[in-house]
């Protein structure tokens, strides 16, 4: 598997894969109703922030976008997404995209890397954050509007640089 830099061309690979997780509404904190316009304006980041796919046999079966987590003096911090399509799942292609994720907030000299809103119920991605070396910081009981569950709570999580 190849992790690389974002193309406009890679765009309709790339949206089946958000479409397909963000239309479900159970783990992330996205409008499942957006437009096909409106999640590419969500997922394709600016500069300073940087968008990566994740490549097999020629084929995308994940991304990534990461970016300072907030402006002005809260900029010394990373945040991030990233989705893998349901037929790779299990196969690493999380796991790798979460380390690009951390090599290049590290690169750019961030302190560490905040997810403000992972989905308690997504135990799979808190399993994987946990594995990358993240901390749950707290969770915000009932935040999340799972479509089966209910609400659930949204963790926030943070990978320290400096531990």
């Amino acid at each position: 598997m190849e992790i690389r830099t974002f193309e406009e061309s890679d765009w309709p690979q790339v949206w089946p894969i958000v479409e397909q997780i963000v239309r479900k509404g159970d783990t992330f904190c996205y409008d499942p109703l957006q437009s096909e316009a409106q999640a590419r304006d969500m997922w394709v980041v600016a500069p300073p922030g940087h968008v990566v796919v994740a490549v097999e046999d020629q084929r995308i079966v994940g991304t990534s976008n990461m970016y300072p987590n907030r402006p002005g003096p809260g900029a010394h911090v990373a945040s991030g997404n990233f989705m893998v399509a349901a037929e790779a799942r299990g196969r690493g292609v999380g796991q790798a995209l979460g380390e690009y994720l951390l090599d290049w907030a590290r690169s750019r000299e961030f302190v560490g890397v905040q997810f403000n809103a992972v989905a308690a119920s997504n135990a799979p991605a808190v399993r994987l954050y946990e594995r990358l070396g993240f901390t749950m910081i707290g969770t915000v009981p009932g935040a999340f509007r799972h479509p089966a569950l209910g609400p659930v709570g949204l963790h926030v999580m943070y990978h320290d640089f400096a531990s």
